[in-house]
């Protein structure tokens, strides 16, 4: 609809840059209207104008509003998303990837099994004289979060091998529907080869942390008791009351998740709602990583969270490690301050197989206790294996 006033809008609607300031004007004025009529909303909006005007020196010591605060006000996130005064500043995507590109690798190498290559980490030797550990991460992080725990482990005469799981992480994310389509089945398929591949004999311990992939870990492990030596569980969920956290919900909703899925800075904050910590800069931009060089590990995640049927899985778990089918060692290392996940989800599972699951409590923790206090899960892991 085109506007048209009677003369030049007078001074007081003209902003400090010299543009017109309508901000309250709610109606629009046709070319046919009167013009003692547009003389009429004129003068109501120079005088809102005003009346804004003065609103604006009594506030104008308040923050301005940020589309981007949900970003920008979180402490480790602050290099997500900036607003320079040119485009070409180091708020730009394509800079912030020449900063951290070759972050987060440490001891780490790409493997080939079958058409997948996984990105593995490794520490130790297969001649460490107290066998060997597999960690296995949840969504939407990745290996990563054991980095120290493996590094210490390996010094305690562990071999360790921790995998980025197919669409997380540095490892493959194969487009749905080419060779790899997210489910269960395709998961367990694909650890089996690689436990092949990377040449790791059974039986060795086992460690499970996290939602979605960490419990298709859990389930895997169900099927392979003979494989597992001692298993450790961090938090995951484990019953069918384990509550399940928001992100998950947004990626079951047509069209919401499509959105969700695409948010680069989703892991650190998803790491960070789970934790009592705000994670460092450094550690953060890794766990960014992945998300922000390409489409495909927000995809791969969205397909795996819309396959999945969390509270069949949890039933699952907590009915095959019950006391009756399950008879092995298992550590549930617990961080107590977990806004996922409360204390009494592990305290109710360890009920359901007391003779055989040992608890315990990680004070300071919250959802991944290897990566806010690692020394603390070092020192239950050694004490358990």
């Amino acid at each position: 609809m085109v506007c048209a006033f009677p003369s030049p809008p007078p001074p007081s609607l003209l902003s400090h840059t010299g543009t017109t300031k309508f901000n309250n004007l709610k109606t629009l004025v046709p070319v046919s209207v009167s013009k003692s009529r547009a003389a009429v909303v004129l003068r109501k909006a120079t005088e809102d104008a005003r009346s804004s005007e003065d609103n604006d020196v009594e506030d104008k010591d308040s923050p301005a509003f940020s589309p981007f605060a949900f970003v920008t006000d979180n402490p480790s996130s602050r290099g997500a998303i900036q607003l320079p005064e040119s485009p070409a500043e180091d708020g730009n995507v394509g800079q912030m990837l020449y900063r951290i590109e070759d972050k987060g690798k440490e001891y780490g190498s790409y493997i080939r099994s079958g058409k997948l290559g996984w990105f593995v980490r490794e520490t130790g030797s297969p001649e460490s004289r107290r066998g060997t550990i597999v960690f296995l991460h949840g969504a939407p992080t990745q290996s990563y979060s054991y980095r120290v725990v493996m590094s210490q482990m390996s010094d305690a005469g562990f071999h360790c091998f921790a995998p980025d799981w197919i669409g997380f992480g540095f490892s493959d994310k194969p487009q749905p529907g080419y060779g790899f389509d997210y489910t269960e089945k395709e998961f367990h398929d694909a650890l089996d080869q690689l436990l092949d591949v990377l040449g790791i004999e059974s039986p060795f311990f086992l460690v499970v942390q996290g939602f979605l992939v960490g419990s298709y870990g859990l389930t895997w492990a169900l099927k392979n008791a003979n494989k597992i030596l001692k298993l450790t569980i961090l938090n995951s969920p484990l019953t069918v009351s384990s509550p399940l956290p928001w992100l998950f919900q947004q990626l079951k909703i047509p069209l919401y998740g499509e959105f969700t899925c695409q948010n680069a800075v989703m892991a650190e904050r998803f790491i960070e709602a789970g934790s009592p910590y705000v994670l460092k800069l450094e550690k953060a931009d890794v766990y960014r990583l992945p998300y922000l060089a390409s489409s495909g590990p927000g995809f791969a995640l969205l397909e795996a969270a819309r396959k999945i049927n969390f509270r069949d899985i949890s039933r699952q778990i907590a009915d095959g490690f019950a006391s009756e089918r399950w008879d092995k060692p298992i550590l549930l290392a617990w961080g107590i301050q977990d806004k996922y996940l409360p204390q009494s989800v592990a305290e109710e599972f360890q009920n359901g197989n007391p003779n055989n699951v040992k608890l315990k409590l990680i004070e300071g923790a919250g959802h991944m206790p290897q990566e806010d206090w690692p020394e603390k899960v070092v020192d239950a892991l050694r004490l358990f294996f």
